[in-house]
């Protein structure tokens, strides 16, 4: 085995792919510059959107709020308040398909379904936090300007429009009374403020209470919130005095910076890195989450293992086999790697091999996970970093995740974890929590609704 693992190894590093070749404090370095750029409005690839959500306000008790969900294959709606103490209750939930995913739609067509996926919801508030996770400019208004539409959504009308203006908008039409206040906000932002509701951040009483009552994380500092999912996203808070692309801002106050960290154009991508990039609908742009995220890591393992089939590093029949599959996805990868004898396509082909083809796919996805999670903790080290907390092992810095490819793929979780440990912790003296929220889009975005 050892034989195989070696064999792998050199491949990778043959192709730009092995995980050790990464420098996370060369990486970490590039990324907090492109932060730095970013903020400033010079170029960089991090574009560094401030939400103008601000954090740590009083939670109204007992009142409802209208929360929305958009942003992958189903569409979301429900109500929420949060009672005496201090937990969220979710009601009226529904979920829907999103609109424009099996046909173009009209602008008129895709609010007017928003409309009618709300039905039940409606007239319970006069307030809307709707977490709309495409890329979008944020207003000081709170209103968001959809910059373009990814995850395979067809309506074109809707790129360049308000989304809170255009929803109400269609809300009147549809004969509904009353005014509605909408924020705008993504998942990343829905995922830090969820770990606010739920006790596990510096926050006013009663929402201090939770289940961990005796735990305390660094009281300056509400979080990070990281996605790591489909796509992958980061997002902290920063003071407004660093933000010096926005005049107008008052300096001693903080708001949530979207970092859309999954653009970062400067990390070390290797020859199959390019290749994958180059067969996207979109090359060039969110190269970093392609090195990584749910929706590209099973292209990608795919790639990778042809190009070592062509390379000699299978048997004929399963290299003939590997070469001839045309698609993997990241929850193939994940159930190999969970069983190498199961069904998945991937033992499939290496059933028509020797044990050695079975273990050298293993060793090639295993390394792929591990240059993920290096890849995971770069950013997140970047992000604790940048806003120098943490420093007490006692109150660590909180970073809610979320994400089924970060909790769910084997090993990764476990991965990042260690990374974290030996780079962040014990080479630069910063201490963090990784904690998780059930429905955290959902709750967050009642918390923005609420309180902005």
């Amino acid at each position: 085995m050892r034989e195989i693992r070696d064999k792998v190894r050199l491949f990778l590093e043959d192709n730009g792919m092995y995980y050790e070749d990464i420098d996370m404090d060369t990486c970490c370095d590039i990324f907090l510059e492109e932060m730095r750029e970013g903020l400033a409005g010079k170029d960089s690839s991090l574009a560094m959107i401030p939400t103008y959500i601000e954090v740590g306000k009083d939670i109204p008790i007992d009142k409802p709020v209208i929360v929305l969900d958009a942003g992958g294959t189903n569409f979301r709606a429900a109500t929420v308040y949060f009672g005496e103490s201090g937990k969220p209750v979710i009601e009226n939930f529904v979920q829907k398909p999103m609109p424009g995913l099996d046909r173009e739609v009209g602008k008129e067509e895709f609010f007017a379904t928003i409309v009618k996926y709300m039905a039940d919801v409606v007239d319970v508030s006069s307030s809307i936090g709707f977490c709309f996770s495409y890329p979008t400019e944020i207003l000081p208004s709170k209103d968001g300007r959809l910059i373009r539409f990814c995850k395979e959504v067809k309506a074109k009308q809707v790129e360049g429009e308000l989304i809170g203006e255009n929803l109400v908008s269609a809300i009147e039409a549809a004969g509904y009374k009353g005014s509605k206040r909408v924020v705008i906000l993504n998942d990343t932002v829905a995922t830090l403020l969820a770990g606010q509701a739920n006790g596990l951040v510096r926050i006013k009483p009663p929402f201090g209470r939770s289940a961990f009552p005796n735990r305390a994380f660094d009281p300056d500092f509400i979080g990070i919130g990281f996605i790591l999912g489909t796509g992958s996203n980061c997002c902290y808070i920063e003071s407004n005095r660093n933000i010096t692309k926005k005049d107008n801002l008052e300096p001693d106050r903080e708001q949530i910076i979207n970092i859309e960290s999954g653009s970062f154009g400067k990390a070390p991508r290797g020859k199959i890195d390019l290749m994958l990039d180059e067969s996207t609908l979109d090359p060039g742009r969110y190269t970093f989450e392609k090195m990584f995220s749910g929706a590209y890591l099973g292209a990608l393992a795919l790639k990778t293992v042809q190009q070592a089939s062509g390379q000699g590093l299978f048997s004929r029949t399963v290299g003939d086999e590997l070469l001839a599959t045309e698609e993997l996805q990241t929850e193939d990868v994940n159930s190999f790697m969970r069983c190498p004898q199961g069904n998945s396509p991937l033992a499939g082909s290496c059933a028509k091999g020797t044990e050695q083809d079975s273990a050298t796919v293993w060793y090639v996805l295993d390394a792929l996970i591990e240059r993920a999670a290096r890849l995971t903790a770069v950013l997140l080290s970047s992000v604790v970093l940048k806003i120098d907390k943490g420093q007490d092992p006692c109150v660590p810095v909180c970073i809610t995740a979320e994400g089924t490819t970060f909790y769910e793929l084997k090993s990764l979780k476990t991965k990042v974890e260690y990374y974290l440990k030996s780079f962040l912790q014990d080479k630069h003296g910063r201490f963090i929590e990784l904690v998780s929220v059930e429905n955290a889009t959902l709750i967050g975005a009642a918390i923005a609704g609420l309180t902005n």
